[in-house]
Order: C-alpha cells, then sequence, then structure tokens
C-alpha cells in the first residue's frame, strides 16, 4: 500500500503552546477563551481514565475536548455536507515531561482535504481566532 503523498512528511497541523499552567488551569483557561471566541465544548474525552478503564494501562494526563462555533459550521456543514467528518476541532490538554501542553487543529488544514473556495475564508476566521485562545493560554 502506497503512502499519500504528505505521509512521511512531518505535516503540521496545530497551533501548540507549552504553559506553566497546572493542567487543570489549563483546561479551565482554554475553556474560558474558547468561549470569548464564540466557540463552546461539545465533548470532553479523558485519555488516560479511558485508557485505564479499556487496556488496564496508565497514560499521562491527556484529553481531548472536540469544539464547535455553530455558526462557522452552519457555513461549512451548508456548502459541504461530508464536513462534519472533520467536525468539531479538536483541542487537547496534555502533560509530557512535568509540562503542560496545549494544541488546536489548525482549520487552514481543512482548505487542502476540502478544496471549495469558500472554506477559505471561514477557515482563516477560525485560525485567527484560535491563535488568540492559544497565545491567552
Amino acid at each position: 500500500m502506497e503512502l499519500p503523498p504528505h505521509r512521511g512528511k512531518e505535516m503540521k497541523y496545530g497551533l501548540s503552546k507549552t504553559t506553566d499552567l497546572s493542567f487543570e488551569q489549563a483546561m479551565d483557561k482554554v475553556t474560558e477563551e474558547l468561549k470569548k471566541e464564540g466557540f463552546g465544548v461539545l465533548t470532553s474525552i479523558d485519555v488516560k481514565e479511558t485508557l485505564k478503564n479499556k487496556l488496564h494501562v496508565d497514560f499521562p494526563r491527556y484529553t481531548i475536548l472536540g469544539a464547535c462555533n455553530p455558526p462557522f459550521a452552519y457555513q461549512g456543514l451548508q456548502s459541504e455536507e461530508e464536513l462534519g467528518l472533520l467536525l468539531p476541532c479538536n483541542i487537547i490538554v496534555f502533560e509530557k515531561g512535568g509540562k503542560v501542553t496545549v494544541s488546536i487543529f489548525d482549520p487552514m488544514v481543512i482548505t487542502k482535504i476540502v478544496e471549495k473556495n469558500e472554506f477559505v475564508g471561514i477557515a482563516q476566521e477560525m485560525k485567527t481566532r484560535l491563535e488568540r485562545v492559544i497565545a491567552a493560554v
């Protein structure tokens, strides 16, 4: 099986920042900043707990947040029904080496998958808002 052209190369698909905040503080701050930018958190997956319960393995603290900005989601879904496969926007908060990192999916990646001009403006506006979230953490 041949890998797609982008495979094997490092693909930048997120906006990341390591912070001095505690894990709990980072989670609270990310959620607060997302709200300021019009995003709500639809899902929260505690990966550490899930892996402990399902596989009986230890894993560092790692949470996946599924965030959505309803007006942007609505605009996108109106022109591409299968865009839902790429939603919601995922944010991860995790511990590594005693530090906490927050990473947010870069919505501009969607423009490389769904090649429709109308997504470029939506993706850029979302990225601008999510960059403000990362900067505030």
